[in-house]
């Protein structure tokens, strides 16, 4: 059997590579494609080139919930934020923020809890990349015309 065929049976929709707990601290794994990584590359040299603040872009970052661990795809810290966390398993204080790369099993319902967990857990900026590089920008309050942390960052990366 193909990779491919794997994760799209949906009796292994549980397959590794991004692992997150869930309310009750259960395992949840989330199968990608190679693109996937491939546009996470995309979005770290990107903040480095469009973020002038000191800070630290950390990919796969584990993030306390109230609704367990999730891992945000690519997060970027201020400086002084990063500090606080560094040294943590899954950070205590999200990230200033959290980006998702969209995989084909994440559905739109998922995506608003993530948000509103990472906004709970300190996020300044959530941002969704779909599986074409289109940037969605949003903050506390909803869906932002671009980024306030990085205002020139493109809509469009892949």
């Amino acid at each position: 059997m193909e990779w491919k065929e794997l994760v799209a049976n949906p009796n292994l929709q549980d397959l590794p590579y991004k692992i997150e707990t869930n309310e009750w601290g259960q395992i949840v794994m989330t199968p990608t494609r190679a693109r996937h990584g491939s546009l996470q590359s995309r979005i770290v040299r990107l903040l480095d080139e469009f973020i002038s603040t000191p800070g630290e872009v950390v990919v796969e970052c584990a993030i306390q919930t109230t609704s367990g661990t999730k891992v945000a795809d690519v997060a970027w810290f201020s400086a002084a934020r990063w500090e606080t966390v560094k040294d943590e398993y899954d950070v205590s204080i999200a990230p200033e923020i959290c980006v998702e790369v969209l995989s084909p099993g994440n559905s739109g319902g998922e995506m608003r809890s993530k948000r509103l967990l990472y906004f709970a857990a300190g996020a300044q900026e959530v941002w969704v990349c779909d599986n074409d590089g289109c940037m969605r920008f949003f903050g506390p309050t909803g869906e932002l015309e671009h980024s306030a942390l990085a205002p020139d960052f493109p809509h469009k990366i892949g």
